[in-house]
């Protein structure tokens, strides 16, 4: 997989392939099932399957106040794409130059000019071009005329409603994390730095990693199981989202748990993958009771964390 950030940067091995345009936030099955005709389509064709995407999704520039929180950053969705099976994804960097293409010259400018592409593959809501005045009738239009193979693939349900990414959203910001997990190709994850928090955990008996810095959607408050990666290996772990409500606190805090870790994580970076949801937050009556309670989520954690 190569990740690139500008179109000056495709070379001729990227070009003459299969494209496919658009967020692909979160990588979920539906986004799967459009990948698997890309690469059918660029097996035809005989070139590479090439993602082309947004860094910053649009929203952030036109509409700043309602873009949505992210699911995934470029890096991770380059390798969620890439066990897929996706050659290369552009990961453009959005600017206004971009935003004002119309859709004509959108196309033929990054479609037939930069991609040299023979086939394009998208669903049937996509939009393109300045103010997303293209729709998939131009699209089809402009591919004919060019003589570009296209597929609209359809979308995906899963029981018995369509996934987007918007869905997914709803589902980790509600901290429904089982629902999104069904949904996407990975577990969500999210990633952040530890940093120096208040050491109750650790007074406690149960040390935690405090991560800051999360770029992305963060799940509603509440506890869950899910493991941990640093420095490439991975850890069951038990995460706790919200305040620390039994010692009065009000500050969301994200503190993560790895189960049998014993080193210091201090000042470096942690991802975190939610696998299940095992309960909300609540204060406790006394110390002790809060201490069994996170014993129990502990070994309930570690037990879904170790399965297959």
């Amino acid at each position: 997989m190569r990740l690139l950030r500008h179109l000056d940067h495709v070379t001729a091995e990227l070009q003459n392939g299969a494209v496919a345009i658009g967020n692909f936030d979160g990588v979920h099955l539906g986004h799967r099932r459009l990948v698997e005709r890309l690469i059918d389509h660029a097996r035809n064709v005989g070139g590479p399957a090439v993602v082309f995407t947004f860094d910053p999704h649009p929203a952030r520039l036109l509409r700043p106040a309602e873009a949505p929180p992210p699911l995934t950053w470029s890096e991770r969705k380059a390798t969620l794409l890439a066990e897929l099976g996706v050659h290369a994804m552009i990961a453009y960097p959005t600017d206004e130059m971009l935003l004002a293409l119309s859709p004509k010259d959108f196309f033929e400018t990054v479609v037939c000019g930069q991609l040299r592409a023979r086939a394009v593959v998208e669903g049937p809501n996509f939009r393109f071009g300045c103010n997303r005045k293209g729709d998939i009738h131009q699209l089809e239009s402009f591919c004919r005329k060019a003589e570009v193979e296209l597929e609209i693939v359809p979308p995906l349900t899963v029981d018995g409603q369509y996934v987007s990414s918007s869905r997914v959203r709803e589902s980790i910001r509600s901290g429904d994390v089982d629902s999104a997990r069904d949904m996407l190709t990975q577990p969500y994850r999210i990633r952040g730095l530890v940093t120096h928090g208040a050491r109750r955990g650790a007074t406690l008996g149960f040390p935690t990693a405090n991560v800051e810095g999360v770029d992305t959607l963060l799940p509603a408050p509440g506890v869950y199981a899910g493991r941990a990666w640093t420095a490439g290996v991975r850890w069951p772990a038990a995460i706790h989202i919200g305040p620390n409500l039994t010692f009065g606190e009000q500050t969301v805090k994200v503190e993560v748990h790895l189960i049998g870790y014993q080193n210091s994580l201090y000042g470096e970076p942690l991802e975190v993958d939610f696998l299940s949801r095992l309960r909300d937050i609540r204060p406790f009556a006394t110390v002790e009771e809060l201490k069994s309670q996170l014993a129990r989520d502990i070994l309930t954690a570690h037990d879904i964390a170790e399965r297959p």
